[in-house]
């Protein structure tokens, strides 16, 4: 009886272990839960500016809480998804589609991450923390998933969603949530999210009829009616980033500087789209905001108010 080689053996196993640690990333949304986890820290950088609150322990306790809750969203929203990622495909590779993975484990695996979560950020940061993490839990899988396959409307609910991880942070500095500041990131990544999805709904319009979503741009073969929200929804963004700082106590005026510069980028991409109707425009637009998010974190942070400043 031939034996295995020890290198092939050995190939395999690392081949195998390769595909699980994929697949993992995969079934845990890893890029998404990065981008929830970072507006997470914003908030909890914002909400403890110049202070005495600050701490790094509580932001790692803050940032490990909401990976792992962020990452079970992630898991249950596939399973919740298998049947329409099977059909499309940009996500029939996934590991629940594919078969790579039974969906028990996937179940039990959710469960575990959402709650270890949850309880980690109630234990280990505060309480505000940890319901502001079960909400954005509830909206996402709740609402908004099943809601895809009903309404169009579901991209403004999956905006409240969206918006919600910066609260995560905010209450982490014991900041209350009915402060200014968190009607302002709240704001800031409910109208950003709007835009960018925009442009993914038109950009992948086929994909997510196949799958049988309700997207906007369902049948909207030209683009017009999809540049024209991610236009609108684009001048509401500039229009939060341009005023809060005017007539608020918590942002240095100048901030409305960048937030309006960086805005009417977006602006000006969205009408270019509108215009032309071609893909490029399209990838433009969805690229863009990728990059307006990072900077317009940056910008609001340096001209956010230290707590202990005149007038804050």
């Amino acid at each position: 009886m031939a034996e295995t080689p020890p290198s092939a053996s050995s190939g395999e196993t690392s081949g195998l272990l390769k595909q699980i640690r994929v697949d993992l990333m995969v079934l845990t949304k890893a890029r998404l839960s990065v981008l929830v986890v970072m507006t997470a820290c914003f908030g909890y950088f914002i909400a403890t500016k110049g202070g005495e609150t600050f701490s790094w322990i509580t932001l790692l306790h803050t940032f490990f809480g909401t990976v792992l809750a962020a990452s079970g969203a992630a898991v249950f929203n596939q399973l919740m998804e298998v049947e329409s990622d099977a059909r499309m495909h940009r996500t029939s590779d996934r590991p629940l589609p594919a078969k790579r993975l039974p969906k028990p484990a996937a179940f039990i695996l959710g469960w575990l991450l959402a709650g270890f979560g949850l309880i980690h950020l109630g234990v280990k940061v505060n309480a505000p923390a940890s319901i502001m993490a079960g909400a954005t839990l509830l909206t996402y899988l709740f609402v908004y998933t099943p809601m895809k396959r009903v309404s169009s409307a579901n991209t403004l609910v999956g905006a409240v969603s969206g918006a919600l991880p910066p609260l995560i942070g905010w209450a982490a500095g014991d900041r209350s949530l009915l402060d200014p500041g968190s009607f302002f990131l709240f704001g800031l990544l409910f109208f950003w999210q709007l835009p960018h999805f925009a442009a993914i709904n038109w950009i992948y319009r086929d994909e997510y009829i196949r799958g049988g979503f309700k997207m906007w741009s369902n049948d909207d073969e030209s683009g017009a009616r999809t540049a024209r929200i991610a236009m609108a929804y684009s001048l509401c963004l500039t229009l939060l980033a341009v005023v809060f700082p005017l007539v608020s106590q918590e942002m240095e005026k100048w901030g409305a500087v960048g937030g309006g510069i960086l805005g009417l980028i977006m602006v000006l991409l969205s009408h270019r789209f509108l215009k032309s109707g071609e893909r490029t425009d399209a990838r433009r637009l969805f690229f863009y905001t990728l990059l307006y998010l990072p900077a317009m974190m940056v910008a609001s942070y340096l001209a956010w108010k230290a707590l202990n400043a005149p007038g804050a």
